[in-house]
């Protein structure tokens, strides 16, 4: 049986603006979403990837991803709710393979839940903040059609250390340890990537400069 820790953070509404997501916090502020933030690392390559497929298949793609990562997130959250997880039968293989990792968290303190960060000026909604192994962590769900490697995958470490301040700022808490889970197609056991938060933070605020720069705000 998975602990739960509950924490009194507002909820925020979520907008979808011309200048992308953003949430409407308790003190009449608008911030953008991390992942609209995130979004402009290695936005070359998306487009330049978009560009050679073509829009109608890149649009398939991530269309087939988006679903296929929504599915393995609300399996996660089944899991860590205590509740049973039903799973198909083209989705065993890839359940079997996070099974293990999902084993290792207790103590969730939030799943699926929204948080923002004055300091930083941005809002999310993030997987899950947990004990991963006995030590607090953010921790995120990803899939992947191949295997990754660190280096690929920045990003990702850099939205989860904004994660871990926008924790800090609401209840206090510091988390300093950054995990993603990762599915991987066809891969038996899923790749797992641990990291600082304080590796990855003054990364995404040059980030966030750069996209106040853009959208000014």
């Amino acid at each position: 049986m998975i602990t739960h820790i509950h924490h009194d953070i507002a909820k925020l509404k979520r907008i979808d603006s011309d200048k992308g997501r953003v949430y409407q916090t308790p003190n009449g502020k608008a911030y953008p979403s991390v992942t609209s933030v995130t979004g402009l690392h290695g936005k070359e390559a998306i487009f330049a990837w978009r560009k050679r497929v073509g829009e109608e298949e890149a649009n398939r793609v991530s269309a087939k991803a988006t679903k296929r990562g929504t599915r393995v997130h609300s399996l996660c959250e089944d899991f860590l709710n205590n509740k049973d997880v039903n799973c198909d039968m083209f989705e065993v293989e890839t359940w079997n393979s996070i099974v293990p990792e999902l084993c290792r968290i207790d103590n969730v303190h939030c799943l699926e839940t929204q948080l923002y960060s004055d300091h930083l000026r941005v809002a999310g909604t993030v997987d899950c903040i947990a004990e991963y192994d006995g030590r607090m962590s953010v921790i995120d769900f990803k899939t992947s059609k191949r295997a990754k490697a660190r280096d690929d995958i920045h990003g990702y470490f850099m939205q989860t250390s904004a994660y871990a301040v926008m924790f800090e700022e609401r209840t206090g808490i510091p988390v300093d340890r950054l995990v993603i889970l990762m599915t991987v197609d066809e891969q038996p056991e899923a790749s797992v990537f641990i990291e600082k938060r304080d590796d990855w933070i003054g990364k995404f605020l040059e980030l966030r400069e750069e996209y106040f720069k853009l959208k000014g705000n």
